[in-house]
């Protein structure tokens, strides 16, 4: 099988844009996409505290083979995250050492893998945020195949190259690139919101009350 590539296009971000996002935790953004677009709970940091945040350039992998992979890495732009369907695969490592140290060199802003790393000790000190769905030490096979800059989908979320990935200890959300605007927009006043809320929590109010919920019955 051959390793194939889309020539793909998107608007790039302003790095004033791209600091808004930083202060947008996973959490609220998915909330403004009415509780989608979130990865599945599988994929975490390999890092208690690390987070990422940038646009998307993608991988489709044959499972178990990361050729594509290594090619993709010398695409990347200075903070562009790799995100890479390998499967969910979770039995031959598809990201390792070596390949991390490629990716720091080419100033990527992390990997995310619907799959497994290995050499996570190595990766959690080198500076590159990286999550994903598993650890193993089986390493991968070459030459299978895979495509670059694809339409993905990454522990069930859609991903295409340009989308804003942002993830930190709860896991990773997607927020396509077409509704960036928008969803910045309504992310910064939910968190004015819910700063709103907790105000009102230590002013002695309780959540209940708050969501209009009624008195329980009480049972004899």
């Amino acid at each position: 099988m051959a390793i194939q590539r889309h020539n793909v296009t998107f608007d790039r971000l302003s790095d004033d844009v791209l600091a808004k996002w930083r202060a947008i935790p996973p959490a609220i953004v998915s909330d403004m996409m009415n509780r989608t677009q979130c990865m599945a709970g599988r994929i975490k940091p390999v890092k208690k505290g690390m987070t990422v945040c940038g646009q998307a350039r993608t991988v489709t992998c044959m499972v178990g083979d990361n050729s594509a992979a290594h090619y993709a890495i010398g695409l990347l732009n200075p903070g562009e995250i790799l995100v890479i369907d390998a499967g969910g695969y979770a039995d031959v490592a598809v990201w390792g050492g070596i390949m991390t140290h490629g990716a720091v060199a080419k100033k990527a802003g992390g990997v995310v893998i619907d799959g497994a790393m290995r050499d996570v000790a190595e990766i959690a000190e080198m500076g590159l945020s990286a999550f994903c769905a598993a650890h193993v030490p089986q390493g991968p096979h070459k030459g299978f195949g895979g495509v670059i800059d694809g339409t993905i989908s990454c522990g069930g979320a859609a991903v295409s190259p340009g989308d804003i990935v942002i993830g930190d200890d709860d896991g990773v959300a997607v927020v396509p690139l077409a509704r960036a605007t928008e969803l910045l927009a309504a992310s910064i006043q939910k968190i004015a919101d819910e700063d709103a809320t907790i105000a009102r929590i230590k002013a002695g109010e309780t959540t209940a009350q708050m969501m209009g919920l009624p008195e329980p019955e009480l049972l004899p």
